[in-house]
């Protein structure tokens, strides 16, 4: 099933995001390699494709597993939870109808 996985920024987090970066799309690109990925990007704070130093409110992930229990294991093993990025991590089941 899918599941939407949103991360909640916490505020002047933009240096810790970037820290991490590398390591939060590497977990990303191997659930798309899987087939698992049905979209992943960033919310931008300010009504802009760069916010710059503005940063951003947070992250949305849709991706595939087998079980509600699995996502929320793997959203809670995300490197923005463990740098301090992401304050609060909702995760819910989808169900995809378009496109």
């Amino acid at each position: 099933m899918w599941y939407v996985i949103e991360g909640y920024d916490g505020a002047d987090v933009l240096a810790a995001r970037m820290s991490v970066r590398e390591a939060h799309l590497a977990r990303l690109t191997a659930l798309r390699d899987e087939g698992r990925l049905l979209l992943a990007g960033p919310c931008p704070a300010i009504d802009s494709e760069d916010p710059g130093p503005a940063g951003f409110s947070g992250s949305v992930v849709i991706a595939e597993f087998g079980s509600l229990a699995l996502a929320r294991a793997w959203a809670d093993a995300d490197p923005y939870v463990a740098a301090g990025v992401y304050t609060r991590v909702q995760v819910r089941p989808f169900r995809k109808v378009l496109p």
